[in-house]
């Protein structure tokens, strides 16, 4: 959630940034609204601060006036105390309400993108920053799709899980459930090596989570909502692992917080259809191993530029081709200032399959969750925090089986056998 201030002192970069997220003029003019909101805040905030002084000055008077034996005149200033009194509550009860609508206003706008955020309107005018099309492995026509391979070798099982579950819930069988239960060792083995700390968290969150991270209200109709108890299974481990944060003020040299944590993801994906959603390219349950950081405003380009490089190594070791873009207005979501999608090769498909996002929020987050840190001058400063996915489990093993089939069977990475215990999956 933006600081109101920030948008009063910098309206038109605001104003910018919603153009370049394709917001219209109506749109736009939510900016005004609030910022009036704010006005009418302090105005009212003003108003009850000298009621409230002079209700304690009129208070001293009364004290001192009964004192001298002056009733009458203690009575007269007991009348206006009570008459201000009575201000008091219907000032602080439109104050209420306007503090109300000014926060759920705050809700609807999303976070200032970054400068070099270019404006766009589809994930076609994304910006491609590194790219190795040139080296494209060439399996000829008989490359098979992944869900071939995963009937073929019986490596997963969709038909099962549409009858425990529904559509979009794999069943991983035999080599194919240890080439995932391998895939989530080595990253997080890879994180841990890279300084973050691993955490198990819960599955399920509350509202308070859902929203401190941005997924409430922006992407409501996307997470499955548990009615009875007000719950949220999680779209991403980004949602408990930043909210083990909420309501924390940091030290100064507590920095950085580094986590990671490997869940699976629940995702309800509405109106997904066509041949994009087809074996693992979309499915409503899936594994990931996710990281993130808090950090200083000062470092926190710098952190993210080390997420993208250890994204990259991650998957160099495991031998796939891949390229980096920079996400355009149109494409970015609504609580990143700035993001990279990395997307992998499918050479069965002949496509680019999205396999990781790493983000940074800067304080839109931090300020909807209270995470604030005490500078050196003891200064209280909102954090930055950031989050990437390292990585998502369901197309990195589509990406696998399709980039390293071979007529003996698939091969497997060099980096994962130590995982796996086996080379070769036939």
């Amino acid at each position: 959630m933006l600081v109101v201030q920030r948008i009063r002192e910098e309206k038109p970069k605001v104003i910018e940034s919603l153009k370049k997220r394709n917001w219209s003029d109506d749109q736009i003019g939510i900016i005004d609204q609030i910022l009036n909101l704010d006005d009418k805040r302090k105005e009212l905030q003003t108003k009850n601060d000298a009621d409230l002084s002079s209700v304690n000055g009129l208070s001293k008077q009364i004290g001192e006036k009964m004192k001298s034996g002056l009733r009458d005149e203690a009575e007269a200033l007991k009348s206006q105390v009570a008459e201000l009194k009575t201000t008091i509550s219907t000032t602080e009860e439109e104050m209420k309400s306007v503090n109300s609508q000014l926060t759920d206003a705050l809700l609807t706008v999303p976070n200032i993108t970054h400068e070099s955020v270019a404006a766009g309107s589809t994930e076609e005018d994304n910006e491609v920053v590194k790219d190795w099309s040139d080296q494209m492995p060439d399996l000829g026509e008989t490359a098979q799709p992944h869900w071939e391979l995963a009937s073929k070798y019986n490596l997963i099982d969709f038909e099962l899980g549409v009858k425990i579950t529904g559509s979009g819930f794999p069943v991983f069988v035999g080599k194919g459930a240890k080439l995932e239960r391998a895939l989530i060792n080595f990253f997080l083995d890879e994180a841990e090596k890279a300084g973050y700390l691993e955490y198990m968290p819960p599955l399920i969150v509350n509202e308070d989570s859902a929203r401190g991270t941005g997924q409430l209200p922006d992407k409501e109709g996307q997470m499955y909502y548990i009615e009875k108890d007000d719950f949220y299974l999680i779209p991403t481990a980004e949602v408990p692992l930043t909210n083990i944060y909420r309501n924390v003020i940091l030290k100064h040299d507590d920095f950085p917080k580094k986590a990671t944590g490997y869940t699976p993801c629940f995702r309800r994906e509405a109106g997904s259809y066509g041949a994009d959603v087809k074996g693992l390219n979309r499915v409503h349950q899936f594994d990931k191993i996710e990281i993130v950081r808090v950090e200083k405003p000062e470092n926190s380009y710098a952190a993210l530029e080390e997420m993208v490089i250890h994204i990259e190594g991650l998957l160099t070791k495991l031998e796939l081709p891949y390229r980096i873009l920079r996400l355009c207005g149109g494409d970015i979501t609504f609580a990143s200032a700035l993001t990279y999608d990395f997307e992998v090769f499918s050479a069965a498909q002949k496509k680019w399959l999205e396999v990781s996002s790493v983000s940074n929020f800067e304080t839109f987050q931090s300020n909807r969750l209270k995470l604030r840190y005490k500078d050196e001058n003891g200064k209280s400063r909102l954090a930055h925090t950031l989050n990437g996915s390292a990585l998502a489990l369901a197309r990195i093993v589509a990406s696998i089986l399709e980039n390293h089939q071979t007529e003996e069977g698939i091969k497997i990475p060099a980096a994962l056998i130590p995982y796996t215990k086996f080379e070769i999956i036939n």
